[in-house]
């Protein structure tokens, strides 16, 4: 049996599959869905849901058939479907006393320090009060080509995972677990019970999207196990069509593939790590040794600024072969930065004005990863 006696919050992702029907909505899925999370929280566990379905939802009744490529024809479908789509989770909540709350959000929200402390604490009032918020990423408004959509609701339930600082990710899919081929065509593949590591060997196990309106698969899930196994939180990926299966992952059976998370790091180097960088500071092999022995950056060490960033935006750190190896934030915009490279913390005074910070940032402002 898996301990999940000390979760106290978790965020479940129900994917477009296990939602529709040929019609639209599966109401008997959102029904049973909302049912165990009723379940769950008599138990007394905080539950967060992200929901896809809103473009297939919109694209069915528009009568559209094939899978929504263009974007303005998904921020139509996503308009059209979301409506529907909360329509049926808020009758199927009332049935059992409950209200839920829709949290529409972009990856800007989330990149953006000020806006993502409003929603931590809108979020942190919507669960004290114990209302469930639903999660959607907002299609409408969101666009690949300009950098503000997650991509999927997978990462974007990992992000919410991580940065509203759940215990456990369940990721509903219509395949009960992780295998290594394809279950439905190999008929020797066998399911993954437990991940210690995602490896390069996992992640080739899982190919494929999911259905013609979702943007998913068994790679994208991985992707958001990954994002949420950094920031300190478990995921579970299980089949939304077993009975019961919420109730059961929390009571500790084996349902599904669990993927062990690493140690928690703080809620702000989560915000860092999650967030996509505005610009690249790249600094010189001397810089670099010191930010590894948890020195801050002098301005001494930069050897190169790239990109438009503000004062307190997540940036990458770029050593002098060309990797990033770290994000960091910085106390100075990008302009200010680029006349202080090269020079000695003294000369901050008279480069830029008095009363500035001594140093670029600090180690409690950078965070380690892996080379992106």
């Amino acid at each position: 049996m898996r301990d999940f006696s000390g979760v106290r919050r978790i965020v479940i992702k129900a994917g477009t599959n296990i939602l529709s029907s040929p019609s639209g909505v599966d109401s008997d899925r959102i029904e049973a869905i909302v049912s165990e999370i009723a379940k769950l929280r008599d138990m007394g566990k905080q539950v967060l849901l992200v929901s896809s379905g809103a473009v297939g939802l919109g694209a069915k009744a528009l009568g559209h058939t094939n899978p929504v490529v263009y974007i303005a024809m998904r921020q139509a479908c996503a308009a059209i479907g979301q409506p529907v789509l909360m329509s049926a989770y808020r009758e199927a909540f009332s049935r059992h006393g409950l209200l839920c709350a829709q949290v529409l959000i972009t990856r800007t929200v989330l990149n953006n320090r000020v806006s993502y402390n409003n929603l931590r604490q809108s979020v942190s009032m919507l669960l004290a009060m114990g209302v469930i918020p639903i999660f959607n990423e907002n299609d409408v408004v969101s666009a690949a080509e300009v950098g503000t959509n997650f991509g999927d609701n997978d990462r974007l339930s990992a992000m919410v995972a991580s940065k509203i600082d759940a215990d456990l990710l369940v990721l509903l899919t219509d395949i009960d677990g992780i295998y290594t081929g394809n279950p439905k065509t190999d008929k020797d593949a066998r399911l993954l019970p437990e991940i210690e590591e995602i490896t390069p060997e996992i992640f080739s196990y899982a190919k494929g999207a999911g259905s013609r309106f979702s943007t998913g698969g068994m790679k994208t899930k991985l992707l958001a196990a990954e994002i949420a196994q950094k920031g300190g939180c478990a995921t579970i990926i299980a089949s939304g069509y077993e009975k019961d299966v919420l109730v059961r992952i929390a009571d500790g059976e084996e349902v599904g593939t669990y993927i062990h998370p690493e140690k928690r790091i703080t809620q702000r180097e989560r915000w860092i790590l999650n967030t996509s960088y505005t610009g690249v500071i790249r600094v010189d092999d001397g810089a670099k040794k010191a930010l590894l022995g948890h020195k801050s950056l002098l301005p001494s060490g930069i050897t190169e600024v790239k990109g438009v960033f503000l004062a307190g935006e997540v940036v990458a750190v770029m050593d002098s072969a060309g990797s990033v190896f770290a994000k960091a934030v910085p106390y100075f915009d990008s302009t200010e930065i680029e006349k202080l490279q090269g020079h000695k913390s003294s000369e901050i005074g008279s480069l830029i004005g008095e009363g500035r910070k001594d140093v670029i940032f600090r180690p409690e402002d950078l965070v380690f990863t892996e080379n992106e």
